[in-house]
C-alpha cells in the first residue's frame, strides 16, 4: 500500500509538470467500471484495515477474500486494458495473484526479509507459519514457498518513513500507476479549446 500511494504521487506530480509546461490541463484518465475497484477493496479493508473486522474474521475467510479481490481488480484492468500503463498493473496483479493463489491465499514472507526489514528484533520472533500481524503476508520458509521470488522479498530503504516489504509484482503496479499518471499530462485533448482555436486559425492563415 506505501508502495502504491508513492507512485500515486510521483506519477501526479509527474503528470502535472507535463501538463503545465506543454500549456495542459491535468484531468482524471477515463476509466470503465471503476465500481470494481471498490467491491475489490472491501474485502481488504474489512481483513486488513479495519480495527472492527480485521481480527475477528477467519483466516480463511481472508484467504478467500484476498484472491477474490486480486481476481476483481484483474477484472478491471482487462477492461481498460488500453490505458497507458494498464499492462504492466495487469501484469503486477497476476503475479500477485498467482503467489497467492499457490501460497493458501496469503502472500508469503520470509523470516530472512523480515529480518531485513526490522534488524532490531530477534530472529526467533518470526515464528514460520504464523500471520504476520494483522496484514496479507504469512510467514514461510522460502525452500517452502511456491513462486518464492513473486513474494514479498523485498524492503524499503532504511531511510523511508514507513518500513515495508514489497513483491516484485508491486513494482510493476506501481510503474504502471505512475505511467498512467504520467500520461494524464500528455494528452492533446487536454489542450484548453482557446489554444487549439488559436493554433487552427494561425495554421489556416499561412495556407
Amino acid at each position: 500500500m506505501a508502495l502504491l500511494l508513492l507512485a500515486v504521487a510521483i506519477g501526479l506530480a509527474g503528470g502535472y509538470l507535463r501538463a503545465r509546461w506543454a500549456g495542459r490541463q491535468l484531468t482524471a484518465p477515463s476509466l470503465s467500471a471503476t465500481w470494481l475497484v471498490v467491491v475489490a477493496f472491501l474485502p481488504q479493508w474489512l481483513a486488513f484495515f479495519w480495527p472492527a473486522s480485521r481480527d475477528r474474521l477467519p483466516d480463511g475467510w481472508i484467504a478467500i477474500g484476498l484472491v477474490a479481490s486480486q481476481v476483481l481488480l484483474l477484472l478491471f484492468v482487462w477492461i481498460n486494458r488500453e490505458q497507458p500503463g494498464f499492462w504492466l498493473l495487469g501484469f503486477g496483479l497476476a503475479m500477485n495473484l498467482a503467489v497467492i493463489a499457490l501460497n493458501g491465499g496469503w502472500m508469503p514472507i520470509s523470516p530472512e526479509t523480515l529480518h531485513r526489514l526490522y534488524p532490531e528484533r530477534a530472529p526467533e520472533t518470526w515464528v514460520v507459519g504464523q500471520r504476520l500481524g494483522t496484514s496479507k503476508d504469512l510467514i514461510m520458509a522460502t525452500a517452502d514457498t511456491r513462486l518464492a521470488w513473486l513474494s514479498d522479498r523485498f524492503v524499503v530503504p532504511a531511510w523511508f518513513p514507513y518500513r515495508a516489504a514489497f513483491s516484485l509484482g508491486d513494482i510493476l503496479i506501481a510503474v504502471g500507476t505512475v505511467g498512467l499518471m504520467w500520461a494524464a499530462g500528455g494528452n492533446e485533448a487536454n489542450q484548453p479549446t482557446l489554444r487549439r482555436t488559436h493554433t487552427y486559425v494561425i495554421t489556416n492563415v499561412g495556407e
